[in-house]
């Protein structure tokens, strides 16, 4: 009997482009021939993933998790929006996140790990839904936070299921008062956030080398536009405060009232409850972005189809 190695378990998993499990069930259904298991495999339609593997897989779900103080989000990507609307998949985009709080947000743990209810790797149940549903996907990113008092909160847009949708937000903050208003406030300025995107949480957290850049950039437009050296400074950090109302949570307009400043409404909550108050971090995930998406010219395709 051929003693199925690593070593040919790792040679059909590159050949195939399947699950190591599979691979390792392939060869003992099949006796160890190479060949034999990749016709096995392609029966069992696992065998079909590595072929997909080249799309552009800009799609798919964000989902948010949030257990206590603690809280996870990850994104995963399809070739289609229709795929979102897959309730396997969204189930596995779920899973992933709750994998997510208890391994941490290196990917190649998470997809290392097990997958519950499954004899697989989160990768090799990947690699299974990418052979059942016919699109390549991939596990993108993922965020834990967790604060040690307070409150994680989290908003979802554009939800298509409970924690599931385009736009994903978790906001931690940190205080000894009461946790359902922190809970309530939590929720709200995770709303702002998805709205606003700010970069930071306040301009101490701010990549100075971001303000150093916006400040050459504004005063080289000032210079160019005439303005006298004697008051571009004062000009410059004019628009400082209007670049921190932009990018800094604490400066900018709470959404929710469209009046008060978000720290403002954090003093004043901090009042209300009787506990110093605020807001330890926060992440935000945009479904799709920063990923090239691969621009199809069909009529291009079809006369190329046509010529040969």
């Amino acid at each position: 009997m051929t003693v199925i190695t690593a070593a040919l378990v790792k040679e059909l998993r590159e050949k195939s482009g399947a699950g190591m499990m599979d691979c390792k069930k392939a060869l003992t259904e099949t006796g160890g021939d190479l060949e034999q298991a990749v016709d096995w495999l392609r029966t069992k339609g696992l065998a079909s993933a590595a072929k997909k593997a080249g799309r552009t897989a800009s799609e798919g779900l964000v989902a948010v998790y949030v257990d206590g103080k603690s809280g996870a989000m990850v994104e995963i990507n399809a070739e289609t929006d229709f795929v979102a609307r897959n309730e396997i998949f969204q189930e596995f985009v779920l899973n992933v996140a709750k994998i997510a709080m208890d391994v941490g947000e290196d990917i190649d743990v998470i997809a290392a790990a097990a997958y519950p209810g499954e004899d697989r790797t989160v990768a090799e149940q990947l690699t299974q839904l990418i052979s059942t549903i016919g699109e390549n996907m991939s596990l993108r990113r993922a965020r834990c936070m967790s604060v040690g008092e307070g409150a994680m909160s989290c908003y979802v847009h554009n939800q298509l299921a409970p924690g599931l949708g385009k736009i994903g937000v978790l906001v931690g903050l940190e205080s000894t008062g009461d946790v359902t208003v922190l809970g309530g406030l939590g929720k709200q300025i995770a709303m702002h956030i998805a709205a606003s995107k700010p970069v930071s949480v306040s301009r101490d957290d701010l990549d100075q080398a971001l303000v150093e850049r916006e400040r050459k950039f504004l005063s080289d437009q000032a210079r160019d536009s005439g303005k006298p050296e004697a008051i571009i400074d004062k000009m410059v950090e004019g628009r400082l405060r209007k670049y921190f109302e932009d990018v800094c949570l604490l400066d900018q307009t709470f959404a929710i009232d469209g009046e008060n400043k978000v720290s403002t409404v954090l003093e004043n909550t901090a009042k209300e409850i009787g506990a110093p108050l605020k807001v330890a971090g926060f992440a935000t995930f945009i479904l799709g972005e920063g990923i090239e998406k691969k621009e199809e010219d069909f009529a291009a395709e079809v006369a190329a189809v046509a010529q040969g």
